[in-house]
């Protein structure tokens, strides 16, 4: 009988020890390599070293981009010609002294509706009675101006006579919002035993989890940077109308220790961001009847702040990276409505992420594949102003090795700790969308 080859058998020693299986020994892949395109961003376009680890801002809107008022009453039509209205109770004071005095003197207005859809007429404001009650004259050539209850007063100019003195002077503040850094610890351990050994894989196992735990660190701080929050708070109110006092704000953990947090940017727009309005920038799109109208209006609103440049960074989840894409072409939202949105192709920047350019009318989208938006922020996207947006950086971060030495410990333990935060200003400017179904 012919005597049988042995062969490249699935069982015993030659499987179990013998054969090689890896075709690369040493090299291991990795799912995520952009880790933390968010808090790059933030870092390299601006970084500042607070002196405290709770530290304010100091915020400013002019004005003058809105000046306006309401009507709190009912008021008798105002026939065309030189006659003074009755006195006229206000409210809704917006971009003028707070309440009514002699710098309202001479504004001239256009009177609104409450929807700001029907023009009543042109006024000029000659008379306050008191501190929210004002009197005014017609400026139309034709037809009565009819004051109803919630319309709206515009500001266009101001109208001064001959001979007059200078009008009484008014001024405004400035607005303080605030934050606080957090300090991140993110530890690693081996024992001495391991360390010496030689590996598949990684031929060295405290190199591998020094750089799994650097990306470690950066995402929960990613994270932290955009979801984090603070009993605190930060007075960003939209408008500048904050009414938080600024406090420490912070927590203890089970020794009393402080624990001081962040909070984060989708974080400030929950608490603090408008649904709707001129200064609206927490948009709700629904799949099923988001149109191009919807779209183009939005948009509106995310570039309507000048100066700023043509392009704005959008950190978006794969669940938003999809849905723009999907409304792209000839078979998509916008081809469907006659219009033409495009999407780039996929381009890599100066600071290691990908991204696509959205194409709107009115500006141009940077859209950053960002990992930590999955899961229910999968169809999430997050569009900064990078002029009111910094990082905060407390204490600079260190890689601390061999912290663990205590009783002679036959190993290795590491850590990787920094105190930082960021630093949000004029809320507005930043916007999130969240795409349901």
């Amino acid at each position: 009988m012919a005597a049988v080859a042995k062969n490249l058998s699935g069982s015993g020693v030659l499987f179990t020890d013998r054969r090689d299986f890896y075709i690369s020994p040493q090299v291991v892949k990795e799912l995520w390599t952009d880790v933390a395109p968010f808090t790059t961003v933030v870092a390299n376009r601006e970084q500042r070293t607070p002196t405290d680890p709770l530290f304010k801002m100091f915020e400013h809107r002019n004005p003058w981009q809105k000046q306006e008022f309401s009507a709190n009453e009912d008021l008798a039509s105002l026939a065309a010609g030189d006659s003074e209205s009755d006195p006229c109770d206000i409210d809704g004071i917006v971009g003028l002294a707070s309440s009514a005095d002699d710098s309202y003197l001479g504004l001239v207005c256009q009177v609104w509706d409450s929807t700001k859809t029907t023009l009543r007429g042109l006024v000029v404001i000659t008379t306050i009675t008191d501190s929210d009650t004002i009197k005014f004259k017609n400026l139309n050539n034709t037809g009565a101006v009819d004051v109803a209850n919630n319309d709206v007063f515009v500001v266009v100019g101001n109208a001064h006579g001959e001979g007059t003195t200078a009008p009484e002077a008014w001024s405004d503040e400035l607005n303080v919002v605030y934050n606080s850094t957090q300090i991140f610890k993110t530890s690693l351990q081996i024992t001495g035993t391991l360390e010496a050994a030689a590996l598949r894989g990684e031929s060295s196992e405290l190199a591998r989890l020094r750089l799994m735990k650097s990306q470690e660190h950066k995402i929960q701080k990613e994270r932290a940077f955009l979801f984090g929050g603070s009993r605190a708070g930060t007075n960003l109110n939209i408008g500048g109308a904050g009414s938080e006092t600024f406090a420490d704000g912070s927590t203890t953990d089970a020794s009393g220790n402080t624990v001081r947090t962040t909070t984060g940017v989708v974080e400030a727009i929950r608490r603090y961001g408008d649904t709707s309005g001129d200064d609206q920038n927490n948009f709700t799109i629904s799949e099923a009847t988001y149109s191009y109208s919807n779209f183009v209006d939005d948009m509106e609103k995310v570039f309507q702040y000048v100066p700023e440049s043509g392009s704005k960074i959008a950190f978006a989840g794969r669940g938003a990276m999809s849905y723009w894409s999907k409304i792209e072409g000839a078979s998509g939202l916008a081809g469907s409505s006659g219009w033409n949105i495009h999407m780039g192709p996929t381009e890599r920047n100066t600071m290691g992420f990908n991204y696509r350019q959205l194409e709107t009318p009115h500006g141009v989208l940077m859209l950053v594949p960002t990992p930590v938006l999955r899961g229910p922020y999968n169809k999430y996207m997050v569009v900064v102003s990078e002029e009111n947006l910094f990082h905060a950086v407390y204490r600079p971060p260190v890689y601390q090795t061999n912290i663990k030495t205590d009783d002679a410990f036959d190993g290795v333990k590491d850590q990787y700790m920094s105190d930082e935060g960021v630093g949000i200003t004029l809320l507005e400017s930043h916007k999130l969308f969240s795409i349901t179904d």
